[in-house]
């Protein structure tokens, strides 16, 4: 059974894309508006580098082998969220885009959060938490990038 702490504060990490998108739902300066993407986009790519971190502790804390591809999966939310971060701060891309595509990172890791699961290397009531919270960010993500 899913720790109750754990879902509330779970689900507490919503809150500033819903913050987000009332921001942008406002008659905001340019400037400020901006200024919202930006602190979405960071809070968005953060989490996602937080995922890889989780899957590397569920490996770690383990107590068994495990596989190889663990590692490998545990380091690709960072890679991933550092591509639209960065592309976005050389300018090459919106802070919009690279929301959007950092919300497409976070319905990826569903694939991941699933697999350890199969593996035995997460607890049974994982997935029940991690499909409300990546399809959340994950959506909240891409429905900010298509309002901004």
């Amino acid at each position: 059974m899913m720790p109750t702490l754990a879902r509330w504060l779970g689900l507490s990490g919503l809150l500033p894309l819903i913050f987000l998108l009332l921001a942008l739902s406002q008659d905001l300066d340019p400037g400020q508006r901006q200024g919202a993407l930006w602190l979405g986009l960071s809070y968005a790519a953060l989490i996602l580098s937080f995922l890889g971190g989780l899957w590397w502790g569920l490996g770690a804390g383990s107590g068994q082998p495990v596989p190889g591809w663990l590692w490998v999966i545990a380091v690709l939310p960072s890679l991933y969220a550092w591509g639209p971060l960065g592309l976005a701060l050389l300018g090459l891309i919106t802070p919009a885009a690279a929301l959007g595509l950092v919300g497409l990172g976070l319905w990826l890791a569903l694939l991941a959060d699933a697999a350890l699961v199969r593996k035995r290397l997460a607890p049974t009531w994982w997935m029940s938490l991690r499909w409300p919270l990546s399809l959340g960010l994950g959506g909240l993500s891409v429905a900010a990038a298509l309002l901004a």
